[in-house]
């Protein structure tokens, strides 16, 4: 259920609340003079949002996996560790270095004391790291439903044999 929740709204993010910030609706609300700057704020405060339940759900999806090989005796593959540790730690990477990085040139590209060139240079580097999250972020989507299939359709078990039920 982690898994569907997690992918669920990693689809929602996406293609749902990001868009929504940015919709002409929106920059109708709030009128000509203020669009550019509150529609990427609002989306800031969003996206630290949903990374927090990214962060949620990956914490959880460990605490699951560690709890199968407690109590069931289930020893975790080391492929699907390794997707499941590279889906937090894009999630860790993605909620504390590139949004902040990424709030601070929104701020700066619409700041009252910036410069016309410290704007400039902001605009630039905000829509190079907005295209590097967008990648990331659809690589964390094909993670996730990867994630979310694996989760579904476990391996069968090994069929272990007693030598003591063949007989010579």
């Amino acid at each position: 259920m982690n898994a569907a929740v997690w992918f669920g709204a990693a689809i929602f993010f996406t293609f749902g609340i990001g868009a929504a910030a940015f919709s002409p609706e929106m920059k109708d609300l709030l009128g000509p003079k203020n669009s550019p700057y509150f529609t990427g704020a609002i989306a800031q405060i969003l996206i630290a949002r949903y990374f927090h339940l990214q962060l949620l759900c990956g914490v959880v999806a460990l605490l699951h996996l560690i709890g199968e090989w407690v109590y069931l005796g289930k020893t975790p593959r080391g492929a699907w560790v390794g997707l499941l540790i590279g889906l937090m730690a894009v999630a860790l990477l993605g909620g504390y270095w590139l949004q902040p990085k990424m709030k601070a040139l929104h701020t700066t590209k619409y700041a009252v004391k910036s410069t016309p060139t410290m704007r400039e240079n902001a605009d630039r580097s905000f829509r190079v790291w907005h295209g590097i999250s967008q990648v990331i972020n659809l690589a964390m989507l094909a993670g996730l439903a990867v994630y979310l299939w694996r989760t579904g359709n476990p391996p069968n078990p090994a069929r272990f044999v007693s030598t003591a039920k063949f007989r010579g």
